[in-house]
Order: C-alpha cells, then structure tokens, then sequence
C-alpha cells in the first residue's frame, strides 16, 4: 500500500533524513515549498504564486502532506495530526502513535529508502513532524 502514497512518502522522508540533522532548518524549508503569503518570492515576476517558488514540487508535496493528513485520520489519530495544521497548540505524538497512525507499510517503505533503522525514523519524526507541518500550513489549513 505505500507505493500508493509517494508523496507522502516523500514529505516524510524529507523531513526524517533532514529533520534531526537540520531540526533549526527543515520546517522553514518544507514551508517554502508551498503557498505561504509571508513568503516575498510568492508575490515576485515569474512565480506562480497559486503553486509556490518551486511549482510541481510543491504540489507535490501539497498532495503528500493530504495524503499524511488522510492517513492519520484512517488511524484514528486525526485529531493530532489537525492541530498540526490548525492554529494553536500542537499536539504532541509518541513514536509508538505515530507508527501506527502512518502504518507499518509506510514505515517499511521509509525505512528501505533513508536507509534509517525504524525506531530511528519514528523518534526523528515525531519530533520534527508537528513542527514541519505546522510551518507548512501558516494559514490554518491544508493547502488546496
């Protein structure tokens, strides 16, 4: 089943391979791949600003973060994942909560491609995950 979600699992391995080493840097850089209105370079000639600076990569990226969301909700974890996107307080999520809201799948394939072990990815991503996601949808919401 993960090979159905590419660009989630994309956007998670982004920020799992990233997230540790550059935990000051990731979310800055996840949010300037999509539409954030604070961004000078979105109202620059030459940028669609409906697509962000990087285009076809941020839709990319856009799909995964939907996919991420969907899939936390499939999982009965939601809630968590939506005060990531909301305004407010983000919710915290334990390594354990977090496998199993993306699933053993998505886990497996993420593991197979970073080359990290599984509780590695899962400690690097529950800490950097409600960050990156939070800066990464400035507006309260996901993006269209």
């Amino acid at each position: 089943m993960a090979k159905g979600y590419p660009s989630m699992l994309a956007l998670l391995g982004l920020i799992a391979v990233a997230g540790y080493q550059n935990r000051d840097k990731i979310a800055d850089m996840v949010g300037k791949l999509g539409h954030d209105p604070r961004n000078p370079q979105a109202n620059q000639p030459g940028v669609d600003s409906t697509r962000g600076p990087l285009g076809g990569v941020g839709d990319f990226l856009n799909i995964g973060l939907g996919e991420l969301v969907d899939r936390f909700r499939q999982n009965g974890r939601g809630d968590v994942a939506q005060s990531w996107v909301n305004h407010g307080p983000n919710q915290d999520i334990a390594p354990h909560d977090l496998k199993s809201a993306i699933g053993p799948d998505v886990l497996a394939a993420l593991a197979q491609r970073t080359g990290l072990d599984e509780d590695e990815l899962l400690t690097r991503l529950s800490q950097e995950l409600p960050s990156a996601i939070d800066r990464y949808t400035p507006e309260g919401r996901l993006p269209a």
